[in-house]
């Protein structure tokens, strides 16, 4: 007679936000804030919450695209907008009085990576690359894929895309750190460059934990780029960066140097900081600093010229809340002198109980001048105008 085999089931490890929570926090609450992942009909949206200065107006321009993140803009107006926890790719179509939506793909695993060049939409999810040719007259049109000229490595967690075609015509993609706090192989926490069709791999910039959003400066072609501060380390930080990478091949800290000179607690080195390029500035802590642009339109007063916005989609790991918002960063060309003052707000109600009914997630500067703001969490696009 044969013994019976005790089978136990295996304890499912913790989600990949856990890592690197010390024991004193062990019975913390604080967890990511749940996205709506639902379609928001406008008329539940509360778009006269939003506060802006003086001249300013915020309106509805689009909405009904669950998740919607990322835009790019195509040459004939439409717009393209990536997601994470969707899996989808939508097509917002602008046809005066009012905009469309259709969904272009499917079933993609976080595909928030969207950017357009050359009449072809560019999609990067975790482990695919599709571009789609002339999909702006032709709506059908099949991708084609290009997964395997990029090389892209496996892991997930930090890994959904912001890409975005620079001055020099490359396809700039970032590689984040696979955890939260960890000693990353040599694929990931850095910011890369390609050409068009894959070829050409460079990586320009490391030390990066988790960027989701960069630009370039109007006057002088350098990047510039958000960076998401590692979680569980307090309330006060590591704060959010805001860099500036004069050349090639920096060093932005990660994982034993963050912010302003800050050593971690966990990944100790002596001298951590050293060779480390530090921010032109830190956006708060725990902000989650996404889409940045230059403003270069003629609409909104000068002051705000060649001046920087940044949407801070907001904490979850802070007893109390922060971000929420757009911000404008005004600096100089060398980074030197930066000011950051909150511009768009009025999505968080209270702090301290962390009520919210927006995240604003990404930033398009439109040809007339006026700024769209994407809200992840309504899944709608604001159109921000100024008049005299």
């Amino acid at each position: 007679m044969l013994a019976a085999t005790a089978v136990y089931a295996q304890p499912k490890p913790p989600p990949a936000w856990h890592q690197g929570k010390p024991p004193a926090q062990a019975e913390s609450k604080l967890a990511p804030l749940p996205g709506r992942n639902t379609e928001t009909p406008a008329s539940e949206i509360p778009i006269g919450k939003i506060k802006l200065p003086k001249g300013f107006t915020v309106e509805i321009w689009a909405s009904g695209f669950p998740g919607g993140r990322a835009m790019a803009r195509g040459d004939s107006g439409k717009i393209y907008m990536g997601t994470r926890g969707m899996g989808r790719v939508y097509e917002v179509t602008d046809e005066g009085s009012r905009r469309t939506v259709r969904v272009v793909v499917d079933k993609l695993t976080q595909p928030s990576g969207v950017a357009m060049h050359g009449g072809s939409l560019y999609v990067m999810a975790i482990d695919k690359v599709l571009r789609f040719d002339g999909i702006e007259k032709n709506p059908g049109v099949q991708p084609v894929d290009l997964t395997d000229k990029f090389n892209l490595p496996p892991e997930q967690h930090h890994n959904w895309k912001y890409i975005a075609f620079g001055p020099d015509g490359k396809l700039y993609v970032p590689f984040g750190a696979p955890c939260n706090i960890c000693e990353p192989s040599g694929e990931y926490a850095q910011i890369r460059r390609y050409n068009a069709d894959g070829s050409g791999m460079e990586v320009i910039a490391r030390g990066v934990r988790n960027t989701q959003g960069f630009t370039w400066h109007p006057k002088t072609g350098e990047l510039w780029f958000t960076d998401h501060g590692r979680d569980w380390m307090g309330d006060k930080g590591p704060e959010d960066e805001l860099n500036r990478m004069s050349k090639v091949g920096l060093n932005f800290g990660y994982p034993y140097c963050h912010a302003k000179g800050v050593l971690d607690v966990d990944f100790k080195k002596a001298g951590g900081c050293k060779g480390v390029t530090l921010p032109v500035t830190t956006m708060g802590p725990h902000a989650a600093a996404m889409g940045v642009i230059f403003y270069t339109g003629s609409m909104f007063p000068k002051a705000y010229q060649n001046t920087m916005f940044v949407a801070r989609k907001g904490s979850w790991n802070r007893t109390v809340k922060f971000g929420f918002d757009v911000a404008n960063v005004r600096a100089g060309a060398d980074g030197k002198g930066a000011k950051v003052k909150p511009f768009m707000t009025g999505f968080l109600e209270d702090p301290k109980t962390a009520k919210f009914w927006g995240r604003p997630a990404y930033l398009l500067q439109m040809p007339d001048g006026s700024m769209l703001v994407s809200d992840e969490q309504m899944g709608a696009i604001y159109r921000v105008s100024y008049k005299k």
